[in-house]
């Protein structure tokens, strides 16, 4: 934590804000969302309780605020990524594979935001003000647009259908992040009785095929 007492002026309150989201990835690389308790954040901060709740109203404004840093950070990092994998002629079904597993590829080394995307309707977007909601389904929407307009970039067949996609794959994104990762029962089910390991997720395939699968759908659509 910084080392002063008070932040006084909005650098400061900002230097706090920082460090409450920094060690909030830290913990989330170790625990899932529901275990994240904000008396051990504010423990591990170096804040009261109290302090922590000057920044952020709630333990869920301030996994909000993580997810569309981190949501962010995706963005910027992903155009270089399809870049260097989506072949710009290659045949459209060919891109839509490349462009589907440089995305899950992508998500697979990125922990915290998956496990917040499959948190985001059933956990985050609760014990929020209105107005944190509304800055953040902005930013939601925001962050949608970006990925759409890459996947117009690579798959301009998708015409004005991407945004659709991007929003769709979002949703696929959190649901394949919780199936793929069972709890310890499931696991030790799979353990007792290997014949059911057949239905164990692995994440990346899953979703490479699952987006696929999105985009080859909303092709044959525009092109209807």
């Amino acid at each position: 934590m910084p080392n002063f007492q008070r932040a006084r002026s909005e650098e400061q309150r900002e230097i706090r804000r920082r460090a409450v989201l920094d060690t909030t990835a830290r913990m989330l690389e170790e625990m899932p969302v529901g275990e994240l308790s904000l008396n051990e954040l504010s423990r591990r901060v170096g804040l009261a309780k109290s302090n922590v709740l000057r920044y952020f109203e709630s333990r869920e404004a301030i996994l909000l605020a993580l997810l569309d840093r981190a949501w962010r950070q995706w963005t910027a990092d992903l155009p270089a990524l399809l870049d260097a994998a989506v072949r710009a002629d290659a045949p459209v079904g060919r891109r839509a594979e490349q462009f589907a597993a440089t995305v899950a590829r992508s998500l697979a080394e990125r922990q915290v935001l998956c496990d917040l995307l499959s948190a985001q309707a059933s956990v985050l977007e609760h014990n929020v003000s209105p107005e944190v909601a509304a800055r953040s389904k902005q930013a939601a929407v925001a962050n949608v647009v970006g990925i759409a307009t890459l996947a117009r970039q690579h798959i301009p067949e998708l015409g004005d259908d991407a945004p659709q996609l991007t929003a769709a794959m979002i949703m696929a994104i959190g649901a394949v992040w919780t199936h793929a990762r069972p709890s310890r029962a499931m696991l030790a089910a799979y353990e007792a009785d290997p014949s059911l390991t057949a239905y164990k997720l692995d994440f990346t395939t899953t979703l490479s095929d699952l987006l696929a699968t999105l985009i080859a759908g909303m092709l044959a659509r525009a092109s209807a």
